[in-house]
């Protein structure tokens, strides 16, 4: 009775820890590869770039061996091949989970088993077990007793939902209303979340003109091109969230509510045949760059501001093996040498309570007018030195007037912080502790404390600099529990 008492408090203290880190960006790893790197190269490359979070599209044995002690969390896939044989026996989901999950535990840190990949609209004839074939696994884990680690979802495309605009109307295609009202209900009820594949990529190549691409990628509209739901009046900063959102309505029609949405893959491809004018450098780091700081400022969607959008970028490498248009073959991050194919920002990056340096960035969605007349003084009269932001630099990418603005805020405040100069340009900027820095752009910082005669940044009305990570505010309290929890296992202890 003792040992399961302290098991129990260090499964809660577990939790807490994992629920005060807030959002993450992960990865895909597709194997459609020519050049494939070794499963020890690619943990090694997942380390240098420090991501965090990694989803495996089957159960590779090289990949979960190489995994083990590198304490990344890890999603592993059950391909669609096996979903059918799965879902018609339940010997079959304890033998997968005994030869794929338990015989990698505890040393690869697997969280999560996702069942199939877009099941409903790529194989359709196999939906109507694919929620039994869901239930089986996870009461394999209960035998094992993993069910509390280890969560069982299956990811799903937009396509699922006909009408995703405006978002307060979305509905899941009603041919499939049993199947994801059953997946819904398995999902509530073990405490599990939705997996979504939201590609604004395809939302705007498809969209016949019908939303601007500034849109798609993150970047700041116009007041008078805002895109706002006439609904709920909820203003979309992007296609994301709006994809997002329209999930969790449908979500709603179905009288579901609680059940979390995690975004399993998302990205831009980099390069595409001459049909795909799109598919360029230029976009993919733009989104890939502003998806990464959409993600670490830990808010949801609007009609879900506080539930953050954990996601995964497809994908780490292109697999230039894969059928279909040029575009398909080019959606990697990373070379196979480890090196990015552009700029990226800092996948795992965000305010956390030790955080000792403070940037000087722009707001998302500040005014463009205003953020090209604060990145015009900073680079002139304020004397930053807007070098790095030049075509052919290392902070040219992304090439978009946020990404410049915060460069030139950034340089501009560090240099006459100590001499009186603010981070405020029009209302345009904010003090953070998450390191913009991304690729071989690098940002200086500058320490968050009042001594070598520099001074602290003004708090906002939180207590918090503002745009650090809510999360801070919360620490005090969680560890006032942690010594409640300190107490209780002395007591168990005893």
């Amino acid at each position: 009775m003792r040992e399961r008492c302290l098991g129990i408090v260090i499964l809660l203290l577990f939790g807490m820890c994992v629920d005060a880190l807030g959002a993450f960006v992960g990865v895909n790893l597709g194997t459609d590869v020519s050049n494939l790197p070794s499963a020890s190269e690619i943990v090694g490359i997942l380390k240098s770039h420090q991501i965090t979070h990694l989803r495996l599209y089957n159960a590779d044995s090289q990949l979960l061996k190489a995994l083990a002690n590198s304490s990344i969390e890890v999603i592993v896939g059950v391909t669609n091949e096996e979903v059918l044989r799965i879902g018609e026996s339940p010997a079959a989901a304890a033998a997968w989970v005994n030869k794929n999950v338990a015989a990698y535990l505890p040393g690869t840190n697997i969280t999560a088993i996702a069942v199939g990949s877009e099941v409903l609209t790529t194989i359709p004839h196999v939906g109507p077990v694919l929620v039994p074939a869901m239930y089986s696994l996870h009461k394999a884990l209960v035998a094992a007793n993993l069910n509390y680690l280890i969560k069982v979802s299956t990811p799903q495309s937009m396509d699922i939902i006909p009408r995703s605009f405006p978002p307060s109307t979305a509905a899941f295609n009603s041919s499939w209303n049993s199947t994801i009202f059953q997946l819904l209900q398995f999902l509530k009820n073990t405490k599990s979340y939705y997996m979504l594949n939201a590609y604004p990529y395809y939302g705007y190549t498809s969209g016949n003109g019908i939303f601007p691409l500034d849109y798609a990628l993150f970047r700041s509209l116009p007041a008078i091109k805002q895109i706002v739901d006439p609904n709920t009046l909820f203003h979309y900063n992007s296609m994301f969230d709006a994809m997002v959102d329209a999930t969790y309505y449908s979500i709603d029609a179905l009288n579901f509510s609680g059940i979390p949405v995690v975004v399993t893959e998302t990205g831009w491809p980099w390069f595409g045949g001459a049909n795909e004018p799109d598919a360029t450098i230029q976009n993919a780091g733009t989104y890939i760059s502003n998806l990464i700081r959409r993600v670490s400022n830990d808010s949801g969607p609007p009609s879900q501001p506080t539930i953050p959008i954990n996601t995964y970028i497809y994908e780490l490498f292109n697999e230039d093996k894969r059928p279909g248009p040029v575009s398909e073959k080019n959606w990697g991050i990373l070379f196979p040498n480890g090196s990015a194919v552009y700029p990226l920002g800092l996948i795992s990056g965000r305010a956390t309570a030790n955080s000792s340096m403070v940037y000087c960035v722009a707001k998302d969605g500040a005014d463009e007018g205003k953020l090209q007349d604060g990145l015009n003084w900073a680079c002139g009269q304020g004397g930053a030195n807007c070098a790095a932001i030049q075509q052919g630099r290392p902070c040219f990418l992304p090439n978009n007037i946020t990404d410049h603005a915060s460069y030139a805020y950034n340089d501009y405040y560090q240099k006459m912080r100590g001499a009186g100069g603010t981070c405020d340009f029009d209302g345009t900027a904010m003090l953070t502790t998450v390191d913009p820095s991304h690729g071989s752009c690098t940002f200086t910082g500058s320490s968050n404390s009042s001594g070598g005669g520099g001074f602290s940044p003004a708090l906002g009305p939180s207590g918090l600099l503002p745009g650090a990570s809510s999360k801070l505010q919360v620490s005090s309290f969680q560890l006032l529990i942690l010594v409640i929890f300190s107490w209780a296992l002395m007591f168990i202890l005893t």
